[in-house]
């Protein structure tokens, strides 16, 4: 393979500044820097366990709200894997993998549709992950779909079981690296859709 599975994009608001830049072929290096000491701990989980090279600067009003920042880097995580993709030829597409972490078990099932849908069936019993400052878990589905919606995806997280905030989430994250190392494998020249686009 002699085309680089590569891109880097800048979004900037009057509410953050984000810049990342995605290898989807590189060795799980990593670095990471939101604002958010739990956030930048599941995207370095995504980075690494996905076996991309995951460069994420982002700087928001966490002052006012993390929402805003987390949101933002979903949107454009999303834009960077769909442009590092290209034409989706030869990839696998579809991964499904169930993630343990202890007590907890998330289920994830991915298909690189080009059609952006989120099924989120996780409740988690923490209010806060603790840090400085705290990481809201509800700000995982927002992440997500905005992930989704940007990358053009289809994705399915369900969580099986688990009593500990942190497991449930980290349990997701490290799913969707492994779901999304395997989709975006390529393993022959072919699009895989008969309708002959993705």
């Amino acid at each position: 393979m002699t085309e680089s599975r590569s891109a880097s994009r800048q979004r900037a608001t009057k509410e953050t500044s984000i810049d990342i830049s995605l290898d989807l072929d590189g060795d799980g290096t990593t670095e990471i820097s939101t604002g958010l000491p739990f956030f930048d701990h599941m995207l370095d989980q995504l980075g690494r366990h996905g076996g991309m090279n995951l460069k994420v600067n982002a700087k928001g009003d966490i002052d006012v709200d993390t929402h805003h920042t987390v949101e933002d880097t979903g949107i454009v995580l999303g834009e960077v894997l769909s442009e590092a993709l290209g034409d989706k030829k030869g990839v696998r597409r579809f991964a499904s993998v169930t993630v343990p972490l202890d007590e907890a078990a998330v289920a994830i099932v991915l298909d690189l549709s080009g059609r952006p849908f989120l099924h989120y069936e996780v409740d988690c019993p923490g209010m806060q992950i603790l840090g400085d400052p705290p990481f809201d878990p509800q700000l995982v589905e927002e992440f997500l779909r905005a992930f989704v919606t940007a990358a053009g995806i289809t994705l399915h997280v369900v969580k099986q079981r688990g009593r500990n905030t942190h497991h449930i989430v980290e349990a997701a994250f490290k799913g969707l690296a492994r779901a999304l190392r395997d989709a975006v494998r390529v393993e022959g020249a072919a699009l895989p859709s008969t309708k002959g686009v993705l």
